[in-house]
């Protein structure tokens, strides 16, 4: 996509060959390694306002999840395991390894923070810290669900149906789709708070029929693996051992459960701090000047 602004100057872009695929990544800075995941319906350049500052002092690995962006399509399956957050989590260990980390902090916004708690859940030994922008985990999500955040949170269940109802639906006009989607989870709710050139970014992604039908294979594997996986989970008592920073937009989605999500998470985490930043729920691209601080400011903390 040569026509695409580069929003990440000075910042490597990295192909890796995993058993699942390729994986695109932008990769840059020094220091601790840290990987950072995108949300729905975005790219790793939803942290282009962020990236600079924190690069100063971690190296940043800014993957593409599989089957967005530039990443390769997992091969779909009946059960959807190929597109659960345990298998996405596999892929990123697979990442660092061939980056030469073997140990890491990881951060990840919407679905990418389910990677992200998946990943410190599956491979506890590999996650130094963990992050998550505005989200509660997929079981608390769902079991949630009540007549306000149905509405608020359609996507979840839309997005789930059998195929091809949503890709059909979708696919007609999925800039529109996915334009109305993003412009409706900010604090604003209005477009103008993404910058236009990473925007382009996002829609560009999401046109191909392909690429609409993973993302709706993401939320059927919300909605059965993923699900089950943290159900199993809660009910054997496992929990997330390494320090834990939940952040959510005051006016994001996190927020909308009726609890506090830090709350939530202290059910999921044996060591989590969290606070509310003035923002909905793209945090990093609605208030950068704050995730900065609170990001930067908790993996760099001695523990």
């Amino acid at each position: 996509m040569p026509d695409l602004a580069d929003l990440f100057p000075g910042f490597k872009s990295e192909w890796i060959t995993t058993s699942k695929g390729r994986v695109f990544a932008r990769v840059g800075g020094s220091g601790p390694p840290l990987i950072m995941f995108h949300g729905f319906p975005q790219t790793h350049v939803m942290w282009h306002k962020v990236a600079g500052e924190l690069s100063k002092r971690f190296t940043l690995v800014l993957p593409d999840l599989p089957g967005y962006g530039w990443s390769d399509i997992p091969e779909t399956d009946t059960k959807h395991l190929n597109f659960s957050k345990r298998a996405f989590a596999a892929t990123m260990v697979e990442v660092m390894e061939k980056l030469g980390h073997v140990r890491f902090h990881v951060a990840g916004h919407d679905r990418g923070g389910r990677v992200a708690y998946r990943l410190a859940l599956d491979h506890a030994g590999r996650v130094s810290k963990l992050a998550t922008l505005d989200i509660v985990s997929t079981y608390d999500q769902w079991a949630a669900t009540n007549r306000e955040r149905a509405i608020r949170s359609y996507h979840w269940a839309f997005l789930a149906q059998r195929e091809p109802l949503p890709e059909t639906m979708i696919g007609h006009d999925p800039r529109t789709y996915f334009k109305w989607t993003l412009a409706g989870w900010g604090r604003a709710t209005k477009e103008e708070i993404f910058d236009p050139r990473a925007m382009e970014h996002y829609l560009k992604a999401l046109e191909a029929p392909e690429r609409i039908h993973a993302v709706c294979e993401d939320y059927r594997a919300g909605a059965v693996p993923d699900f089950e996986f943290d159900k199993a989970d809660i009910e054997a008592g496992n929990k997330i051992k390494m320090p834990m920073l939940a952040l959510w937009g005051t006016a994001g989605l996190a927020a909308a459960n009726g609890r506090s999500p830090l709350e939530i998470w202290q059910r999921w985490a044996d060591k989590v701090q969290g606070e509310g930043i003035e923002a909905g729920h793209f945090i990093a691209e609605e208030n950068p000047a704050a995730t900065i601080v609170a990001l930067s400011r908790f993996f760099a903390e001695m523990t």
